[in-house]
């Protein structure tokens, strides 16, 4: 009678192998994820400072028709939208005045003169800044008409 022997599992060539591969896949893939999240944070950062942008837009609109001159808010989050109790509303904003300092917060840092920083710090601790500028709003007998709308700095890493 001839002996039968059945095989039921991988020998250690088949594994080390398959372990092999998994790495080589691992290596490749956790770049492209960790690239994707930062891509991610840059596009919802993108979005919040484009809405500010637009606030401020149409704040200097209101100013002008109320005002006849356009000027920028000090603060460029009042020009977001307002909750029921007059507060901003955008997620993750304080108005403690220093820098972020807490995954996803929003802060603006006021100097004092009509400038400022806006702050905000990622999920992975790093912290980006845009100069916030509100004008000069100023008309006096001397100089003249020394109007000049604000501006809005590119993001900088800090």
């Amino acid at each position: 009678m001839k002996k039968t022997t059945s095989r039921n599992g991988f020998t250690l060539i088949e594994l080390i192998i398959v372990m092999v591969i998994l790495g080589i896949m691992a290596a490749v893939a956790v770049p492209r994820y960790l690239d994707s999240i930062e891509n991610a944070e840059a596009s919802a950062e993108d979005a919040v400072i484009s809405a500010i942008r637009g606030g401020l837009k149409q704040a200097a609109n209101n100013s002008l028709l109320a005002n006849g001159r356009a000027s920028w808010p000090t603060n460029p989050f009042s020009a977001l939208s307002e909750d029921a109790d007059g507060e901003v509303d955008l997620a993750g904003y304080t108005e403690d005045g220093d820098l972020a300092d807490t995954d996803g917060e929003w802060t603006f840092i006021d100097n004092g003169d009509g400038t400022g920083q806006i702050t905000h710090q990622r999920a992975d601790n790093s912290r980006y800044t845009w100069e916030y500028n509100s004008g000069i709003q100023e008309n006096d007998e001397e100089s003249g008409d020394n109007t000049a709308i604000g501006t809005l700095g590119p993001r900088v890493k800090v």
